[in-house]
């Protein structure tokens, strides 16, 4: 079974198409196939297949390593979305796929970079159902209380604003998973801290199932947008971990993220592997 591994500022996800799948793609074997020492190992797997619907090039699922299925992510999507342009999926340069968060829609701007239209972001969901209108509250972890920003751009988010100074010295393994995992997030959240600075965003991403990562396109898309709400301008450069990503905030709060994705190679699994896997059905 073939394979590509492709990354997005260190964020590296596992491309896999479903018509070439042996077996049904189980939490268990995303968690094997993720782990870095038994399996191939990323930080989650994109699934692609071909659409039965005419509007959409193909059908996008995305899963972290944990076994638990994403609704979306920028850096997964960009990757997905390069990765059908250079397969042949389309040769168009504006296209839209499906997910879980509802439709996308790529621009295609050179040959390992696009820009995508995420939707609106909205403070206000069903992953925050306590929440006002402002998507503004509080909660306690490490010790510590933290004030947030919650924004749903396809997938939860829960934004904290802090000093430049600090942003460096968090530790986010000690206060992200508390975080991730408040009662105030029934599917659980993502995370980032944020530090502003005029036209420029510094953050770091805890990400929901995965733990810290070096970027994350929806974080990035989350902390522009706590940026803008806080009076920061609506075309935002995110500085992360992993490097820089655009995001243009528009009317309504509608989220244009720009970036690149890249190839680091193509495999296929051993005869051994795939035995393995098929017998976590049994």
């Amino acid at each position: 079974m073939r394979f590509e591994k492709w990354q997005a500022l260190g964020n590296d996800y596992l491309i896999l198409e479903t018509q070439n799948l042996p077996w049904d793609l189980s939490p268990k074997r995303i968690e094997w196939l993720c782990d870095p020492h038994f399996g191939v190992g990323a930080d989650g797997i994109l699934l692609l297949a071909r659409s039965e619907e005419a509007e959409f090039v193909a059908t996008l699922r995305i899963f972290n390593p944990d076994g638990s299925e994403a609704e979306l992510s920028g850096n997964g999507a960009r990757e997905a979305i390069l990765y059908l342009r250079r397969h042949g999926w389309t040769d168009e340069d504006v296209f839209a796929i499906s997910t879980v968060a509802g439709p996308i829609v790529p621009t295609i701007i050179g040959e390992l970079t696009c820009a995508v239209d995420m939707g609106r972001a909205s403070t206000t969901s069903k992953d925050f159902p306590g929440g006002g209108e402002e998507g503004r509250g509080k909660l306690t972890s490490a010790g510590r209380e933290w004030e947030f920003q919650h924004v749903s751009i396809g997938n939860p988010q829960c934004a904290i604003v802090v000093d430049a100074d600090e942003l460096d010295e968090l530790d986010l393994e000690q206060i992200g998973p508390e975080i991730e995992a408040n009662a105030l997030f029934p599917n659980r959240t993502n995370v980032s801290f944020l530090a502003v600075e005029a036209d420029r965003v510094r953050a770091r991403i805890y990400e929901r199932g995965v733990g810290e990562t070096l970027s994350s396109g929806t974080g990035a898309s989350g902390a522009a947008v706590t940026a803008h709400l806080l009076g920061a301008p609506d075309h935002l450069i995110v500085e992360l971990e992993g490097g820089e990503l655009e995001v243009e905030i528009g009317e309504g709060l509608a989220v244009r993220l720009t970036g690149w994705a890249e190839p680091v190679y193509a495999g296929e699994l051993s005869p051994e592997l795939l035995a393995a896997l098929s017998e976590l059905d049994q």
